[in-house]
């Protein structure tokens, strides 16, 4: 249950409610109680300081339809939001990491080529394998803000663990939370503590409740500026790395009210096959695209099999416009 506090409600009161009925407090712009899915009804106590009350099905409360029944905008600049009631598709791209100047300037260089508003680039990468690539780090960041002064881009980059979530909430424009860190309470606690736009990236062992439910965990923390990712899940297939679940993400644009982004990159893990899941992608009117390019994927110190080369991605960009128009959408 979810009930939203009158203005004359003190933090004391709130507080003692909250312990009250063992609930999360929260505020953003209102003071906000989230009790267990399992309150079905509010006592005298609760009507009389509410403001609103919502009664919902499940844990997924502050995400759900039941809730708030359109889509969030999620505001990224000035001029550049996600989500909302806009029909657009934001197409967001860049390395898989940063490895060098050169390498992600020339990204951003494509960006800006194509109108391309947002810079996609790991510098804190969680490898499956210890002897890998591990990313640049702090160096790392630092290159992707020297390259958002230069080109006037927009960032997003990863969170790997909390030891350095302070350090990527200080330099990105958008936080991502990785299908390996989707657990991780501390970063979702310290991403909670933010109003920066965060996107979260369903883990590959995933349900969609309980993917939906990491997210609460953001909301519940104030930040209501969450992003939900599908990028693949896994299932008995070994022929491509893993499986992209439409399916989920038909059901999390009917049921939440979160945007909805897709990464056809991670999901089959391989180049041939990211144009066509891209424009499926698109097809079904979603609120942006994630989708690896690389100067010279060959050559890549991270996934390397699955990033686009740069005529590639051109060629692929033009295609999705056109598959966004067929569907009363427009390419951002």
């Amino acid at each position: 249950m979810i009930i939203e506090l009158k203005k004359t409600v003190t933090p004391q009161q709130a507080d003692a409610l909250a312990q009250k009925y063992k609930s999360v407090l929260f505020e953003n712009g209102k003071q906000v109680l989230v009790t267990s899915s399992k309150l079905k009804q509010a006592d005298d106590d609760l009507k009389e300081v509410a403001e609103r009350i919502v009664i919902t099905d499940s844990d997924i409360q502050l995400a759900g339809k039941q809730y708030i029944s359109h889509k969030r905008t999620i505001t990224i600049a000035e001029n550049l939001s996600i989500g909302g009631n806009t029909n657009y598709t934001i197409v967001i791209t860049g390395p898989c990491s940063v490895e060098s100047e050169e390498q992600i300037d020339a990204a951003a260089q494509l960006c800006v080529e194509l109108g391309v508003k947002v810079l996609r680039a790991g510098a804190y990468k969680p490898r499956t394998s210890p002897y890998t690539f591990q990313g640049l780090g702090l160096d790392g960041l630092k290159l992707l803000d020297k390259m958002r002064a230069k080109y006037g881009l927009k960032i997003i980059t990863e969170v790997r663990d909390s030891t350095h979530a302070d350090e990527v909430i200080e330099y990105a424009d958008i936080i991502q939370i990785g299908a390996k860190s989707m657990y991780d309470h501390g970063i979702l606690r310290k991403c909670g503590k933010t109003n920066k736009p965060v996107l979260l990236k369903r883990g590959f062992g995933t349900t969609l409740q309980e993917f939906v439910q990491a997210a609460e965990f953001i909301l519940s923390g104030g930040n209501p500026n969450v992003m939900l990712c599908e990028r693949g899940i896994r299932t008995f297939e070994t022929k491509t790395r893993f499986t992209l679940d439409l399916c989920g993400v038909a059901w999390l644009k009917e049921s939440t009210n979160l945007p909805v982004i897709l990464d056809p990159s991670h999901a089959i893990g391989y180049a041939y096959g990211v144009p066509d899941l891209a424009r499926a992608c698109v097809a079904m009117g979603v609120d942006g695209l994630l989708i690896e390019s690389h100067p010279n994927p060959k050559v890549a110190k991270s996934d390397a099999e699955q990033q686009l080369n740069f005529d590639e991605f051109r060629k692929l960009h033009v295609s999705l416009a056109q598959v966004a128009a067929a569907v009363g959408y427009k390419l951002v």
